[in-house]
């Protein structure tokens, strides 16, 4: 009698059980490290230390800057005069007079010649690939970050002389708020003074009304404040990394009420806090579901007339790939576009950039695939790292040493104010935008058709931002290689948020405009920089002027909602308070 074959085909079963242990693994590390990759890191302190072992050149002349580091603070200590080394320009922490004072300079000064031996030593070391030289050298510089002398109550003269003045209640005060901090994480609670700011009630309060929701977005309209309005509507499209009223904070600060007081018809796009059920959400769904979905609503809300559609950080990315398909498809429905701190070539991200590659996003795969999704915090790693000495190490030293609270602002609320990224969506993204680079180079693809920017005819006004760490502005600068369209690019003060939420009341910011007409010769960022002259305050009103160019008369305000989409409910909405 034949036997029976097997059922379970063990072979496959096996290989699928362990791939699963494999997943539960690497979840595992990624999670506990805060969602880096170990094995990218050692790979690239591997890469160095090996070829740095090979190049005794570069150690004879590593040992050479040594010494004349040492003799050289040794000169300055007998000597006295003026300090062999200034902390960088964006460098904090030893900015105070008393800084000067012996022995603190000491110790600043072997702290900076420390961190230039460093900077040294990972950096230049032939063979290395340039990934792990910039791994390399920014682990180096966060381990040093840690040992700053500033970061110690003994080392640090401020906090001795904050001692001296409080009797030494800045350390009951320090105590009390990292207790405070502590059990608000535990908790999961917002940070201390954020409830101030909730949704509704001192932000996102310009009036409007919902007049679209479906599973992934809900389109605000706004109301209007003027008599009159221009025919075109102005679309919002924000990043769905985080919550959408980072364009309508408070009063003083929203572009939302800067847009509708002067005449513009206002809708905003307010993305879904997405959950385990949403896992396989794609990048292709946030293009249907959220940009398409509102461009049609607005059409039929503004019967049928062109649309100024603005789109920031992600959404921009998202829109210009969706203006890239539309004008492949011959829709003509958008007047102009506006980016805003947007990337739309990743071949050089900055420093974000390291965060990113193959072992990194193997271990988020893994990671994602457990949960479903990536939480906020989880994202927040990497960016806390970029910027560890203002967001990390300072805020310690003022909170927990000197005993002191930064007051809360909205712009700080809102950043607390984190979402979640699918599981599906957010690994297309980094894969095929942020490794594959497939936008610019005309791979990425639509409707199973490839997009090419080069497909764009509208106008394009482009902010990058001086500071930004998470879209350099040179990487934001690079549209001008990818599409011949006219664009008015604007390199304005700040980083990545404040240099966008920037409105023009006592403004201390300045911007540099230049424009490149349609079909225009190319103009590198350093010629720009060269060339475009620094205006003082702020990029809004010059925005406000290039948007009044490109839309129509005044005339009639529309309707709130159409007899198709009828008004829902008040703004700011329900998406917004999604935890």
């Amino acid at each position: 009698m034949p036997l029976e074959p097997p059922l379970i085909d063990v072979p496959g079963a096996f290989r699928a059980a362990a791939g699963e242990v494999d997943h539960a693994v690497r979840a595992a590390i990624v999670r506990a490290n805060g969602g880096i990759s170990p094995a990218s890191a050692a790979e690239a302190w591997i890469d160095w230390a090996i070829h740095l072992g090979l190049s005794r050149g570069k150690q004879l002349e590593l040992n050479q800057s040594a010494l004349r580091t040492i003799v050289d603070l040794c000169s300055w200590m007998i000597r006295g005069g003026e300090p062999p080394r200034q902390p960088g320009p964006h460098d904090p922490r030893f900015r105070g007079s008393t800084w000067g004072l012996w022995p603190f300079a000491w110790l600043e000064q072997g702290f900076l010649a420390t961190e230039a031996w460093w900077r040294e030593a990972t950096t230049g070391v032939r063979g290395v690939t340039r990934h792990h030289e910039q791994l390399v050298e920014f682990y180096a510089r966060q381990w040093l970050d840690v040992f700053s002398p500033s970061n110690f109550t003994w080392a640090n003269p401020e906090v001795l002389a904050q001692a001296l003045r409080s009797a030494g209640m800045n350390f009951t005060q320090g105590a009390a708020n990292f207790w405070e901090d502590f059990v608000r994480q535990e908790r999961d609670l917002p940070p201390v003074g954020a409830e101030q700011y909730a949704p509704g009630a001192r932000v996102a309060v310009t009036p409007g009304t919902v007049v679209l929701r479906n599973d992934l977005i809900e389109l605000i309209q706004y109301e209007p404040s003027t008599p009159a309005v221009f025919p075109e509507p102005v679309l919002l499209v924000p990043a769905w990394i985080m919550k959408y009223y980072i364009l309508d904070l408070s009063p003083g600060d929203s572009l939302v009420k800067y847009l509708v007081d002067r005449g513009h018809t206002v809708f905003a796009v307010s993305w879904k806090n997405p959950g385990v059920a949403d896992r396989n959400r794609s990048l292709e769904d946030y293009r249907r579901l959220g940009l398409m979905a509102a461009i049609d609503a607005v059409t039929d809300v503004a019967e049928g007339r062109k649309i100024h559609a603005l789109g920031y950080c992600l959404g921009g990315t998202l829109l210009a790939i969706g203006a890239a398909a539309m004008g492949r498809d011959g829709d003509h429905r958008l007047a102009s576009l506006t980016l805003l701190a947007s990337q739309t070539d990743f071949s050089e991200p900055g420093e974000l950039g390291l965060f990113i590659d193959e072992s990194q996003l193997t271990f988020l795969q893994d990671l994602m695939q457990r949960q479903g999704f990536l939480r906020g915090d989880q994202m927040a790693g990497a960016f806390q790292l970029i910027r560890s000495i203002d967001l990390i190490w300072s805020r310690m030293v003022h909170e927990y040493l000197m005993g002191e609270r930064a007051p809360m602002t909205d712009l700080m609320a809102w950043n607390a104010d984190t979402t979640r990224m699918p599981a599906r969506m957010h690994s297309e993204y980094l894969q095929q935008l942020f490794l594959d680079n497939r936008l610019a180079c005309g791979q990425y693809r639509v409707d199973e058709r490839p997009i090419a920017l080069t497909d764009l005819r509208l106008p394009v006004f482009c902010v990058g931002t001086a500071t930004d760490h998470v879209a350099p502005w040179r990487s934001v600068y690079k549209l001008h290689l990818l599409t011949d369209a006219e664009i008015t690019f604007v390199l304005t003060s700040g980083g990545h948020n404040v240099g966008v939420v920037n409105p023009p009341l006592e403004s201390t910011s300045t911007y540099r405009l230049a424009v490149r007409p349609a079909a225009g010769s190319y103009v590198d960022p350093d010629t720009f920089l060269r060339e475009a002259r620094s205006e003082p305050g702020s990029w809004w009103p010059a925005w406000r002027v290039w948007l009044e160019q490109r839309s129509g008369m005044l005339g009639q305000v529309p309707a709130m909602g159409s007899q198709r989409l009828p008004a829902l409910y008040g703004a700011p909405g329900s998406y917004v308070f999604q935890r």
